[in-house]
């Protein structure tokens, strides 16, 4: 691995170079354990602890097949569905690789007694498969997370669409929390120049599933001058649904649950801030029934940051706890589109407000390969900028997924695989420039993570690795 991580640090470096380079036989990767899949068991979800069924592994280089390619991952990040696989809810993933490893020779690789972990990545490309040509070694690319197989009719108006699809790093092996990922190339887009790896690392995911759910005409199609609820509005999903409410000229009303989370909404541009834990809404009298008198109070609350309107969109992804209210408070004709279940998948809501005001659910999952590029694109661009507020070493990941599963992040938490430090891997220092502001916003109040000595490829400490 040393010998991949000089090359890429190394300004020289040619994708003939990178051909040639040898890959090795194993590299590290965090990963969870198919015989520990019932240790949590008779646990509450909010006391399984990632930081005890997260392990960090030394694991075999996976066969390349056709359209794939191995990439040395630089920088990764932790997504929710980290911390589901972590702590085996709602189901455990190996009935995902089980199921997956069925459908052909090739796809029986990922039916392992272990998983590799991780649905995000900025790294360079090592490997391609039979059959490549858009992508060769040494390219500098990120990944989004949609693999699809494509062999029926129904994947090809809309790839999400595909009876096959899966989300790479949670419904399939070899993600992108380790050394070396797996991909379908039709997954790879250019990183964005001006990014530091880490910063590059910790959009994918949540930035492309805020554009569909928010933008795409697959999603709730925002326009000029929406008025949109967003939950959550300072973490990983709602800061990239706040950044396009503001971009495309809608309007955001955030909700947060602390001042500190309110004033990075408000670092962010917007202006219509709830701060839900000091307005103390108790939206379920107990657990069984729902109490409307907190969702009008809730919709009052909105009309006065919006001038008497209600909110045309309403971008949700806690679930069971909001879903009542996010009905509610919607315009007649507006749109509710969801995309998660965080605080609970079983969701209850009056359909008298729904059928008579003709409002519309729509659900929303992950993003099709052009509407993560149209995505990545914008970040490119500097118009969307990452949310990266702190930044974990590999070894460290089980901490990292505790933080998102505890809600003590805000943000994008990233993590350092072969990247020894941070802040490198910058391509277009002027571009940067111009966004300096943008891109710390998160970072300005919160500590960094434990990062990698400057000398040591991500804090390799051998002693820490177990051989799978």
């Amino acid at each position: 691995m040393n010998n991949i991580l000089d090359a890429i640090l190394a300004s020289d470096t040619t994708a003939e170079d990178f051909a040639h380079l040898d890959l090795p036989p194993s590299y590290r990767a965090v990963t969870v354990h198919k015989d520990e899949a019932g240790m949590f068991d008779g646990r509450a979800s909010r006391d399984k602890d990632p930081r005890e069924s997260l392990h960090l592994d030394e694991v075999p280089v996976p066969e390349l097949g056709p359209g794939e390619a191995l990439v040395a991952v630089m920088a990764s990040s932790v997504n929710y569905n980290s911390v589901w696989t972590s702590i085996f809810e709602p189901v455990s993933t190996f009935a995902f690789l089980e199921r997956y490893g069925r459908t052909s020779p090739l796809a029986e690789r990922h039916d392992l007694p272990y998983h590799v972990i991780g649905s995000d990545l900025a790294g360079v490309v090592l490997r391609t498969g039979a059959g490549v040509n858009s992508w060769k070694p040494g390219d500098e690319v990120v990944a989004h997370c949609l693999s699809v197989e494509l062999e029926s009719s129904d994947g090809h108006n809309d790839t999400m669409l595909d009876p096959e699809q899966r989300i790479w790093g949670f419904e399939t092996n070899f993600g992108g929390l380790a050394e070396i990922a797996l991909v379908k190339t039709n997954q790879l887009m250019p990183k964005p120049r001006h990014l530091s790896w880490e910063e590059a690392a910790s959009p994918g995911l949540v930035n492309s599933t805020a554009y569909r759910q928010l933008v795409s005409r697959n999603g709730a199609g925002m326009k000029q001058g929406d008025n949109v609820l967003i939950w959550g509005a300072s973490g990983g999903l709602g800061s990239y649904a706040t950044q396009f409410a503001l971009a495309g000229g809608a309007n955001p009303i955030c909700v947060v649950s602390s001042e500190q989370k309110a004033d990075i909404c408000r670092r962010m541009g917007a202006e219509a801030i709830i701060d839900r834990s000091a307005r103390d809404y108790r939206f379920w009298k107990d657990e069984h029934h729902q109490d409307p008198k907190e969702w009008k109070r809730f919709g009052s609350d909105i009309r006065e940051l919006t001038g008497g309107e209600d909110v045309d969109i309403v971008f949700e992804h806690p679930g069971r706890e909001t879903f009542g209210a996010s009905v509610y408070v919607t315009r007649k004709g507006g749109t509710i589109v969801t995309c998660a279940s965080t605080s609970g998948y079983s969701h209850e809501y009056d359909n008298r407000y729904l059928w008579m005001s003709l409002k519309r659910i729509v659900g929303s999952h992950f993003a099709n390969y052009r509407e993560a590029w149209e995505a990545n694109r914008l970040i490119a661009k500097g118009k969307i900028h990452p949310t990266l507020s702190k930044t974990y070493r590999l070894e460290d990941t089980g901490q990292a997924a505790y933080d998102v599963h505890r809600n003590l992040h805000q943000g994008k938490v990233g993590v350092l695989a072969l990247a020894p430090e941070e802040g490198l891997g910058v391509r277009d220092p002027e571009l940067r420039a111009r966004h300096a502001d943008a891109l710390d916003r998160f970072r300005d109040d919160t500590p960094h993570g434990p990062t990698a000595d400057a000398g040591t490829p991500a804090g390799r400490d051998d002693q820490s690795i177990r051989s799978v």
